[in-house]
Formats: C-alpha cells, sequence, structure tokens
C-alpha cells in the first residue's frame, strides 16, 4: 500500500539549522513523536535518523509483545509489507544491468503463463516490464480478487499455480501505460521474472544478491527463523477500545516478492545506506541504475510521479523519493532526498482506526510525522 506505518519507524534524515548549535531538536522531535504514539493508541514503533549512511538520532517506544511485555528495541523484527517491492526492483536492474533482460520487454517473454489474461486493449505482449515497475500496466491492485478474510484462509496464495489458475478470470483494467494504478500482482510477476532468470527462488536471490553485500545477516522473507523469533514483534488492530492481535508471523506464500520482507532496524539503515549513496555498496547497483530508478515514469498528482517502483514527490520546496508499506496490521514507510543523502523512514506495529478504515488515523499520524520531519528537520 502507498501511505502506511509498520510496528518500526526508521528516519533517516539530515540534522537541521538547529541542530548544528544544539541538541534541543532530539528532545522536541521525540516528544512529538512519543506524544503522537501515545494519542493515537499505537501498541510499538522505533525512529532512526540518520545522514550519509550515519545514524543521527534513534528512540524506541512501546511494546513489540504485549502478552510477553516485551518492549521496542533497536533488535526488534518489524515486517515491512510493499517496502519489499524496492528490493524487487533492484533486483530487476541488477539483471538488467547483466544484460539478461531489457525494461521494455514484454512480460509475457519471460511469464508466458500472462498470455491467458484478458486485454481488451490490445495484446499481452504490449506490457512490459517498465510498466509492471511503474505500476502503469493494468493489472488490478489486490492479489485476490476475493476472500482471504477468513481465519482458515491462507494470508496469501501459496503456489504460482493458484495464480496462474486465475489468469483466464483476469482483465487488463486500463490501456496499458495510460496511467498510474497500484498493482500487487504486476510486482509478484516481476518476482517471477527474477526466479526465471536467476534459476533461484526469490527469497535466496535476494539474499545472495543484496541482504549479503550490504551485511543485512537478520533480514529475511516470510516465518520467522528461530534463532530471530525472540525479536520478532506482533501486530495489532485498535478500533475505539477494541485492541485485537494481528495474525503472527505470517508467510505471504507467492506474493513474498511484493511483501514479505522482514527486518531489524539496524539493517534497514543499512538498506538506507545504500540507497543514499555509499560508494562501499556500488557493487550492488550502480549508482546511475538507482538514479535511473528514480526518474519520473507516470504521472500520479500535480506533486507526485511514479519511478521505477519509486514513488517521487515534490513537497516543501524539496524533491523526496519514498515508498510505504501496509500489511497484517504493519504499516512503514520513508523518504528519500538525494540531494542531501537524507531520509526517513517510519513504522508502527499497529493499525489504528474504524472498521471501514482500519488505519485511518495511523495514516493521519504518520502524514504529521512526515510534515515535521521533512520541514524542519531536513536540511535546509
Amino acid at each position: 500500500m502507498r501511505r502506511l506505518f509498520c510496528a518500526a519507524v526508521i528516519l533517516a534524515i539530515a540534522v537541521g539549522p538547529v541542530a548544528g548549535r544544539t541538541d534541543d531538536w532530539r528532545m522536541m522531535f521525540k516528544s512529538f513523536y512519543e506524544d503522537g504514539l501515545r494519542k493515537t493508541g499505537i501498541v510499538g514503533s522505533s525512529i532512526m535518523l540518520i545522514r550519509e549512511g550515519t545514524i543521527i538520532d534513534r528512540n524506541f517506544y512501546g511494546l513489540a509483545n504485549i502478552d510477553k511485555k516485551q518492549a521496542v528495541d533497536e533488535n526488534t523484527i518489524y515486517h515491512w509489507a510493499s517496502i519489499t517491492k524496492t528490493f524487487t526492483a533492484i533486483a530487476i536492474m541488477q539483471l538488467r544491468d547483466r544484460g539478461l533482460l531489457k525494461l521494455d520487454d514484454p512480460i509475457i517473454k519471460y511469464v508466458p503463463e500472462l498470455a491467458e489474461v484478458h486485454n481488451p486493449y490490445g495484446t499481452m505482449s504490449d506490457i512490459t516490464i517498465r510498466q509492471l515497475m511503474s505500476h502503469s500496466a493494468g493489472f488490478r491492485a489486490s492479489t485476490w480478487p476475493w476472500g482471504g478474510n477468513k481465519e482458515w484462509h491462507p494470508h496469501e496464495p501459496r503456489d504460482w499455480s493458484q495464480l496462474v489458475a486465475m489468469m483466464p478470470y483476469t482483465q487488463i483494467e486500463f490501456r496499458p501505460g495510460s496511467k498510474f494504478s497500484y498493482s500487487n500482482p504486476g510486482i509478484v510477476f516481476l518476482g517471477r521474472v527474477i526466479e526465471k532468470l536467476s534459476g533461484e527462488d526469490y527469497e535466496v536471490y535476494i539474499d545472495k544478491n543484496i541482504f549479503k553485500p550490504l551485511e543485512m545477516y537478520r533480514s529475511y522473507f516470510d516465518t520467522t527463523p528461530m534463532h530471530l523469533m525472540s525479536h520478532r514483534s506482533h501486530s495489532y488492530s485498535r478500533a475505539g477500545e477494541s485492541l485485537k492481535p494481528g495474525r503472527f508471523d505470517v508467510d505471504t506464500g507467492i506474493t513474498v516478492s511484493n511483501g514479505g520482507l522482514n527486518s531489524p532496524f539496524p539493517d534497514m539503515a543499512k538498506y538506507f545506506s545504500f540507497l543514499t549513496g555509499s560508494p562501499a555498496n556500488e557493487g550492488v547497483l550502480k549508482r546511475s541504475s538507482i538514479e535511473e530508478m528514480w526518474k519520473p515514469q507516470i504521472k500520479i498528482s500535480d506533486t507526485e510521479s511514479m519511478g521505477l517502483s519509486f514513488f517521487l514527490e515534490d513537497s516543501f520546496g524539496r524533491h523526496l523519493i519514498g515508498h510505504s508499506g501496509h500489511q497484517n496490521n504493519f504499516a512503514s514507510h520513508f523518504y528519500i532526498e538525494p540531494s542531501t543523502r537524507t531520509a526517513y523512514v517510519v513504522a508502527y506495529n499497529t493499525f489504528v482506526g474504524t472498521e471501514k478504515e482500519p488505519s485511518a488515523l495511523t495514516d493521519q499520524l504518520d502524514l504529521k510525522i512526515k510534515n515535521y520531519v521533512v520541514e524542519k528537520l531536513f536540511p535546509r
């Protein structure tokens, strides 16, 4: 999902003008941040500030697990949901840079099963990898077109054969390339491309080609390894006085490339150091390829465009790169300002809202934090 929040917050940011003279900004932001969490009813959250690969500040709030009275700390592992999409996109760019694909190749060249999808605007060979990365290919938003809301249902489809079985009942909803429309299935199909070209499971490829080079040794997909289970955060939903736990330690199945990432803050700080230009990580992906991903592909609004799996936004007189995650009561959000090598990520382990809008109040808090950080703490 686009504007979301997880049981953790990473803010990779640069210190503002006031911070050059005093540390008062740290206390002011900590007070603002924690006051918002308390008033909203967030169970647990964390925040880190980073500039040019260096953590400037960090705070941890509340509980990772209520039943265990487990406090949030720097080792707490959160589910990052759709921020996973940015890792999938980086893997696609790696394969492109190795000469194994072109961004304007038709997707059915690598996922021939998609030929069964109904495209009233042309043929499926018209839809490209680039359009999938920019959410302009015309696919629906949700992975499942029905179901998934019962406790006994799988959290997501488990097998590729389940998605293939739905393809003859799927249609392209608008002319490919004509507009932006966020699509989870489109990213799942990119995950399939990675597996077909690399000959490895998606999780293995990402671990070998992104996690290991960035020394993200405690990052993983789906269910938690036993040696990390003590650090795994639970998730919760709150509506009025009612607080309910989400599913614990879910498996995103075949949709892993769309939203299966789990990671603690120190690992994610390494990821944002890479994105903001750490020279030591040039081997993971060329800087020119990262910057290519941050060029507009399709317009969303007057202030927002879609790049290659990254959102581009102009606000407060700044050009920002971002993405968010939203799944199973976890939510996360980050922004990067490339010109100052500054970034921020925010996450919570609680959806607070109503039955119709489960995360409405969490979303409102997230926007307030974003506005505070970008306006007051990013460097001038």
